[in-house]
């Protein structure tokens, strides 16, 4: 499990519009290949870990607007857990995130690649929530996008 706070010179209601749709995940959450949508609750995700493609689908647990955003997989071969919570900081005009996020196996004990993508999460997590930041407060969040659909265009 990794926990880990940030501040973000952006309104509440801003900072949760970008950080309310698991689809926008892969441009800051580096580990995260692709997240489709497959309807207002559920989305699928796709990593690969040591070689191996990992699937996951969660459905969203908890979507109170502006305060917090949980989820749950549901089925897949990686178990993957999130919270985020929203507090907003002088007189909303800053947000803090709060990010928990755990990955576990569904059974057994997880193989060394496995192992240490999950041992390296706090870490990643850190690293992650300083890449949204950045994109957030300079306004180039949806830029991520475009350039993620003009790579995936190019390679394809």
């Amino acid at each position: 499990m990794a926990h880990e706070r940030i501040e973000v010179d952006l309104p509440l209601a801003k900072v949760y519009e970008l950080l309310c749709n698991p689809v926008h995940f892969p441009k800051f959450l580096e580990r995260i290949d692709k997240v489709d949508k497959v309807n207002s609750q559920t989305f699928d995700y796709i990593t690969t870990i040591g070689g191996e493609e990992f699937q996951w689908t969660t459905n969203i647990i908890d979507n109170l607007r502006n305060t917090r955003f949980a989820w749950i997989t549901i089925n897949g071969n990686l178990n993957q857990t999130g919270t985020i919570r929203f507090t907003p900081l002088d007189n909303g005009k800053r947000t803090r995130v709060d990010f928990s996020l755990d990955y576990r196996t569904f059974f057994g004990e997880a193989d060394e690649d496995l192992a240490k993508f999950i041992d390296g999460l706090p870490a990643q997590l850190k690293k992650d929530l300083d890449s949204f930041k950045q994109l957030a407060e300079t306004d180039t969040f949806n830029d991520a996008e475009e350039s993620e659909e003009v790579a995936s265009e190019v390679t394809a």
